[in-house]
């Protein structure tokens, strides 16, 4: 989709405040995510939708953090996070942005409101707050020590910075209208005491200001001019207008969008968590998880994700995406970049029976029928090969036109052979496959046409190299998660064959020098990825990314009544 193709409602509110010259022709967005995780596809589209309205409009583009809980950030997490933005082309300004970079100046704008008396030092408890909050049918009550003097609030507020106070003794909260039909408005808490070490400032803060605080303040230091969020902050947008108009600083204009729901996945950061932190998957990089980082090692491209979100776009209702769909975007863009290999996951040895015995000759192969420029390679052929177990039966069902005995196929760019005996153990297993080749069919010759119901992969045996290839699939078999029986939660419709680990699968020699992160087609088979983490030369390890098709909406439909 073209930059000029793309309207939405938000581009929408834009355009008219181009127009309306309303922060005199700026466009600025930005990216502040909380460094308590890893980014999730959910923050790919933010990211690909604040960056894409700044690039779009000329404007700048902010990745700023919101560390201001110094109880759930890592280090660890700023690093992936700023890993993320740049993988997905989100391309931020000079420098990378903090909340922590404005602690002082949020500080003097809490005492500004306690000297407008629009702030006062609470001794409530958290649970006492939460009572006297009321609820949506009944107006809050006010906290005793709502009308302390601006001179006493002031007094203890300093002493809460300063460490006096023990955690969750006090807290500094907005007054405003503890009958407003908005809870959120109900006299919100700015500050918390939390005596923890914080990732940047050490211990030079022990109280920190909460989300709603900060929000709007780091919006209107850094001159934002439209801060998008998701659909769960339209009920903060009061506060947020709220407090910026009572500090009588640059205003934002805070506008909602729906947030990215997808089926048989799940996008909360506890939850997924919890899946990391309970070894239910192997890190935040799993290539099971929904994280940018997962769907890197996986090998899902930048380019896809885009592609994703765009189709997707920005609604202001919430609804739940159908994997598929990104699953396609995946296989759309793979198909045009990825290269194209031979690999046998399931091998068993077909010997050629009237083949040379030493006779090794190069079949040339395409690379990508898709890219022109991608050229050929040379494939070893030589008397004994392997194929797919599956690509063989010795006593065929209806309609199977593959290997079988007396019966003919084409080998991919080589020739067609025929099965002629079958060599077994004394258990019954086979061994090998004994085939003829007829050589007037080599791709390229006069006969090569000749007509055969089926074509199958192979991989050269002598030449062929060990590979570790892991079978993903998606991590639940529900397609809402949450749905779970009574009792239990979302852990419960983990699908335990979200992996398959095969270590005797045979490749291509091209293959044995994959670098990490490099994405092919294996023909027939999917698209698959070099482990970015495991691979080393001449021992790859492959992840696959997507099947060629979407075979979960079979078994789907073999399901239905």
């Amino acid at each position: 989709m073209s930059e000029q193709e793309k309207s939405d409602f938000i581009r929408e509110i834009i355009n008219e405040d181009l127009k309306t010259n309303k922060f005199n022709g700026r466009v600025h967005t930005r990216f502040p995510p909380e460094p308590n995780g890893y980014l999730h596809i959910g923050h790919a589209k933010s990211i690909n939708l604040n960056y894409g309205i700044a690039q779009e409009y000329g404007g700048k583009f902010n990745l700023r953090f919101d560390d201001t809980n110094p109880e759930k950030e890592e280090q660890e997490y700023v690093d992936s996070i700023i890993e993320d933005v740049k993988w997905i082309g989100g391309k931020f300004e000079e420098k990378i942005l903090f909340a922590s970079d404005y602690f002082e100046t949020m500080y003097e704008y809490a005492v500004r409101l306690i000297t407008k008396g629009k702030a006062y030092v609470c001794d409530l408890s958290g649970d006492q707050i939460r009572e006297y909050r009321g609820t949506l049918t009944e107006p809050g009550k006010e906290s005793p020590y709502r009308n302390r003097t601006v001179e006493e609030n002031l007094d203890l507020f300093q002493r809460m910075r300063s460490g006096e106070f023990a955690n969750g003794l006090k807290t500094l909260r907005a007054k405003i209208d503890m009958a407003s039909p908005n809870i959120n408005l109900r006299d919100p808490i700015m500050y918390r005491i939390i005596h923890e070490e914080h990732h940047r400032q050490g211990k030079q803060w022990c109280i920190y200001p909460t989300y709603d605080w900060a929000h709007g303040i780091e919006d209107s230091l850094e001159g934002i001019t439209h801060s998008i969020c998701t659909l769960e902050f339209e009920n903060h947008r009061p506060l947020y207008d709220w407090f910026l108009e009572e500090l009588e600083v640059y205003h934002p204009r805070q506008i909602e969008f729906a947030r990215l729901n997808l089926s048989y996945t799940v996008l909360s950061k506890r939850k997924l968590l919890k899946l990391v932190s309970e070894k239910h998957v192997a890190g935040w990089d799993d290539p099971r998880m929904p994280t940018i980082a997962g769907y890197r090692r996986r090998g899902y491209t930048p380019e896809a994700i885009k592609n994703f979100c765009d189709i997707i776009s920005v609604a202001k209702r919430d609804s739940v995406i159908d994997v598929a769909l990104m699953e396609f975007s995946i296989r759309e863009d793979l198909n045009k970049r990825a290269r194209r290999a031979m690999a046998v996951l399931h091998p068993v040895k077909v010997v050629i029976t009237n083949y040379p015995e030493n006779k090794t000759e190069e079949l040339s192969a395409v690379n990508n029928p898709e890219d022109e420029a991608a050229g050929t390679r040379m494939l070893p052929f030589s008397r004994e090969i392997f194929i797919e177990q599956d690509d063989f039966r010795e006593v065929p069902p209806p309609k199977y036109f593959r290997l079988s005995p007396g019966k003919e196929v084409r080998l991919r760019y080589a020739y067609i052979i025929k099965c002629e005996k079958v060599i077994k153990d004394e258990a019954g297993n086979i061994l090998e496959i004994h085939c003829t080749y007829d050589a007037e069919t080599k791709s390229g010759m006069a006969n090569a046409g000749r007509k055969v119901k089926a074509t199958i992969h192979w991989v050269s045996a002598p030449h062929a190299v060990n590979a570790e290839v892991r079978l993903y699939d998606r991590l639940f078999l529900k397609e809402n998660p949450d749905e779970a029986e009574e009792g239990k939660d979302f852990l419960s419709n983990l699908n335990p064959h979200s992996l398959e680990v095969l270590n005797s699968c045979k490749v291509e020699p091209m293959l044995g020098s994959a670098k990490a992160g490099e994405r092919f087609q294996f023909e027939r088979l999917g698209y698959f990825c070099a482990d970015a983490k495991e691979t080393k030369e001449g021992a790859p390890v492959f992840n696959r990314i997507v099947t060629l098709k979407d075979s979960w909406a079979k078994i789907e439909q073999k399901e239905k009544p």
